[in-house]
């Protein structure tokens, strides 16, 4: 029995020391032109199996390496591979920076191909990454590539249209979307022209869209997260971009506070953006077919940044934004919404830790108002504060994560529904939300389980939140993958579901008056809650081809929504009338199930990216089961990008899209309306009232089927070592299909998206 003690603390004693005769090598990569970190590159020790890649911030961490000499090394696509020497001593973190030149030739026949070893490191359930590379493959609406536009190629993604169109993620409603930008929360990213962002292309380095299955470090909402990281500017030098269209001009200027010295991380820089559309304007002169009212829209983006960073690769940043966009449509609606905030974002690398931290504050504005001919004004307006905090320990290929977030705002909303009752909220709330994750590599499997904490103050309720991904390398070339979780969210949308135009886009917290009852049932929550379970797998069918399929279920377990049914003011005189009749708010459940399938093939000059999803959503109330009006039951996406010429300076970019008809409520009938609020002596009988309309069963029709085929040529003429000119042209809707937008039930008269718009653009970059 002794000897058995004496070997075990021998093995015991042989572990601890051969633990301590490791050490860290971490660091970043940076373009050594600008200073700008190189994203999602692998990092390795030669003559070993022992590398990672960069993240978002160019950041690598590479643990556990035996004490002794490597050279390590860097590659990444357009640029020379870099190689440095080093010595690893145990229990010691060395910090080596890489900077890579950027190729002065694209060779004519170069190649691209997936990074297989991150494919097989990370679960990569529901997650899309998108850069300006991606974007810019996209034929563009004016000058230049957005993200509104390329976000509607991607996988789940159910798009309503050019004017006032929405994004729906996998059966979600906009209002389950988180979009974040720098951590900033931004409460409306997309214009009320359903072709553009708030977010200027230029500034963008990173975006994660998280269709599902999302794990701990976000939370919130129910349906999706969109993580946004933009660019730190030019540290070496003044940089720029101006461009033109018939739908929007734009202004970028970047370069350094103090300039980056040659192989030192340490610099500052700024970066500043505007851009500004006149559709309103340009449109009687360009496009005067349209429509008698031209088109309607008009926005406005600005932005801007500082960045600091440290010679060891911490680095601050201090951002502001504001976005402002303007509808007159017709006689119908004349809406009007302004947002603006500022933050500030880090990364922190202590020396000699093996910790990483980073985190994020900021304070955001946004108020939208809404005119109607025929209702009552609506407004509503959302303003608060965001916090975040995230740290992060490396050990081998594995890491834990934990964190803190909190969120405090303010909604006043106004609101009137069909009949004219008025809604109306005021209220101060708060949130808090505590999480870890953990992410261990088990040979052919890879575990992400995570748990995260949500309290709602204003609610007085916490939710916890468990949630696990996975994936298991089958083979090199086939891998499966699912995850699953649990989330819930405070915010609701003031919209209505039978708005002609639905252009308003409001926000709520959830009442504390809401329904304590659904269909009988008790419910013990306030809160609107959904599970996910998602099922997929990856195939590399060949070099450069790839297979990614997913089939998913989410569970709105409980939902609220505005009452489109309410008839009576909730006061002691109703007392008899039913809650479902008289209550401001009501409860929903629902199901969104489906399969995405995306294939995509990228060697040389040729880029195709085919998707086809397959979707179904439902949803019930206290009265009926119904199909909320995104229930797109087919979508298909066809993007083929390619570049020709001797010089490679010619691109042509083409898409098309089919999405089957969407559920709409049909007319049922007309009736003349008398208002019955006068006093004694008017005479009904002889009045006149207005035109009413009665409704059919809630979305019980189905729209016509949607197609378009866009498309854009472009050249690249170079003007000197640092500038170059883009001239492109191009057409949506080339072959003018005329898709509906809706349909004026007074009028008796259709209504349609945008026919077919030519447009050119030019862009220089100095």
């Amino acid at each position: 029995m002794r000897n058995r003690f004496l070997l075990t603390i021998c093995l015991l004693a042989a572990v601890i020391t051969a633990s301590a005769q490791t050490g860290t090598v971490r660091g970043f990569v940076f373009n050594k032109k600008n200073g700008e970190p190189v994203i999602f590159t692998n990092v390795f020790l030669k003559g070993t199996t022992m590398g990672v890649q960069t993240d978002v911030n160019g950041f690598y961490s590479i643990t556990k390496v035996p004490a002794g000499d490597y050279m390590i090394s860097v590659s990444a696509i357009n640029f020379d591979s870099v190689s440095q020497r080093i010595s690893v001593k145990a229990n010691q973190i060395v910090q080596q920076n890489l900077y890579l030149k950027e190729k002065e030739l694209l060779l004519k026949e170069f190649e691209i191909s997936g990074d297989k070893d991150n494919e097989q490191n990370r679960v990569g359930a529901s997650v899309t990454t998108i850069t300006t590379k991606e974007m810019n493959k996209l034929p563009t609406i004016g000058a230049e590539p957005d993200l509104a536009q390329y976000l509607q190629v991607l996988p789940g993604v159910t798009f309503t249209g050019d004017q006032g169109g929405q994004l729906y993620i996998r059966g979600g409603s906009p209002i389950q979307n988180k979009v974040l930008l720098d951590g900033m929360i931004i409460y409306n990213p997309f214009h009320s022209i359903g072709l553009f962002s708030v977010f200027d292309t230029d500034v963008i380095r990173n975006v994660d869209v998280y269709t599902g299955g999302f794990g701990a470090e976000y939370g919130g909402r129910v349906s999706s997260i969109m993580k946004i990281t933009t660019k730190d500017g030019d540290k070496k030098g003044i940089h720029g971009k101006v461009s033109a269209s018939p739908f929007v001009s734009k202004v970028q200027l970047e370069g350094p506070l103090k300039k980056q010295k040659e192989n030192s991380a340490a610099g500052s820089s700024f970066m500043v953006s505007g851009r500004t559309s006149y559709l309103k304007e340009s449109a009687d002169l360009f496009y005067p077919y349209v429509d008698t009212a031209g088109l309607p829209f008009n926005f406005t983006d600005l932005y801007g940044k500082l960045s600091f960073s440290g010679e060891n690769g911490s680095k601050l940043g201090l951002s502001a934004f504001n976005f402002r966009d303007k509808v007159k449509y017709r006689s119908l609606q004349d809406l009007n919404w302004n947002t603006y905030g500022v933050g500030t974002s880090f990364v922190l690398i202590p020396n000699n830790s093996g910790f990483v931290f980073d985190g994020s504050m900021s304070y955001s504005d946004y108020q939208i108002t809404l005119d109607e001919a025929s209702r009552p004004s609506r407004n509503s307006r959302i303003s608060g504060f965001n916090l975040g905090l995230n740290f992060k320990y490396f050990f081998g290929k594995n890491d834990f994560q934990w964190g803190v977030e909190t969120i405090g705002f303010s909604t006043d909303y106004t609101f009137f529904n069909e009949v004219n009752r008025e809604i109306k909220q005021e209220e101060n709330t708060s949130e808090l939300g505590l999480y870890m994750r953990y992410k261990a590599i088990l040979g052919k499997l890879v575990l992400e389980p995570s748990f995260r904490l949500q309290y709602y103050a204003s609610l007085a309720e916490a939710s916890p939140e468990p949630r696990i991904g996975a994936k298991l390398n089958v083979t090199n070339n086939f891998r499966l993958k699912g995850a699953a979780g649990m989330y819930s969210q405070n915010l609701i949308a003031g919209v209505s579901d039978r708005d002609v135009v639905n252009l308003f886009y409001g926000f709520l917290s959830a009442p504390e008056n809401s329904p304590s009852k659904f269909k009988g049932d008790d419910v013990d929550s306030k809160l609107q809650k959904a599970r996910h379970f998602i099922l997929g797998f990856e195939s590399n069918l060949t070099k450069y081809l790839t297979l990614n399929a997913e089939a998913y279920y989410f569970n709105f377990n409980q939902l609220t929504n505005i009452n489109r049914n309410k008839l009576y003011d909730d006061i002691p005189a109703n007392a008899d009338k039913p809650a479902v009749y008289k209550s401001d708010y009501i409860l929903e459940r629902g199901q969104s199930q489906g399969v995405d399938v995306v294939l995509k093939y990228e060697y040389k000059r040729l880029y195709v990216w085919a998707v086809y999803s397959l979707m179904k959503v439902t949803r019930e109330d206290e009265l009926i089961d119904y199909s909320p009006v995104w229930d797109r039951r087919h979508n298909v996406n066809f993007l083929v990008s390619y570049t020709f010429g001797k010089k490679l300076d010619w691109e042509m970019n083409v898409r098309w899209n089919y999405g089957s008809g969407f559920p709409f409520t049909q007319t049922q009938g007309f009736y003349e309306n008398i208002n019955l609020s006068g006093d004694l002596g008017s005479n009904f009988t002889t009045s006149n009232g207005t035109l009413g309309t009665a409704f059919g069963q809630l979305n019980n029709g189905r729209l016509p089927d949607y197609h378009r085929l866009d498309m854009n040529l472009k050249k690249t003429i170079v003007t000197g070592e640092r500038s170059l000119l883009e001239f492109t042209a191009g057409a949506t809707n080339v072959y003018n299909r005329e898709n509906i937008f809706y349909f004026d039930r007074i009028k008796f008269e259709r209504i349609n998206q945008l026919p077919i718009l030519w447009n050119l653009g030019a862009n220089f970059k100095f």
